[in-house]
């Protein structure tokens, strides 16, 4: 069972710019709201990232796992690379899985790994967690998220008040296809 990631390097771009947004909320000419659009785009991605379960844009996350067969399927998506895999051996001694061992499979949304030829998976402790460092996400957002993305800050920056969420929105549809997991 894998447990929710934790990010070590926060993204340092976002999948819209301040520009786009601007443009797109018709406020190219002033700069008084940039600082909410700002934060608009960062709820945006947020909230696709949580809708969809994929990574936005490139950033480094822990992500925690109760054993070597939950490897089969990775919890975060789209990944990059694996950094370290980090785990408890049998005699409580913490250890670092040499990357001769293991291999990642990564076919877009679905990121594996696996054991190279011949390996095994380390014995670990009882009810001890394995931590697989990743660099996740990529900053090559299809049209269709990047638009998802723009009609979200578009939403909050017009309505500024609390609104009920219909049950089927645009949003929905256009993300539905991005969803993983």
């Amino acid at each position: 069972m894998w447990y929710p990631a934790t990010v070590t390097v926060a993204a340092r771009t976002e999948p819209v710019s301040l520009v786009e947004a601007k443009r797109h909320v018709h406020a190219e000419d002033f700069t008084d709201n940039d600082d909410e659009l700002g934060l608009l785009i960062a709820c945006a991605r947020n909230h696709v990232e949580k809708y969809c379960n994929t990574r936005l844009v490139t950033q480094t996350v822990v992500a925690k796992c109760d054993c070597f067969g939950d490897f089969t399927r990775m919890s975060e998506a789209p990944v990059q690379s694996v950094t370290s895999i980090e785990y408890v051996d049998a005699t409580g001694s913490p250890q670092t899985l040499a990357d001769t061992v293991y291999e990642l499979r990564a076919d877009g949304l679905e990121a594996a790994i696996t054991l190279k030829y011949g390996q095994t998976w380390p014995a670990t402790q009882p009810r001890s967690r394995i931590a697989v460092t990743a660099v996740v996400g990529s900053d090559d957002v299809p049209p269709a998220i990047k638009y998802a993305i723009l009609l979200f800050l578009s939403g909050g920056y017009e309505m500024r008040e609390n609104a009920a969420a219909p049950e089927w929105s645009t949003l929905d549809c256009l993300l539905s296809n991005f969803r993983c997991g």
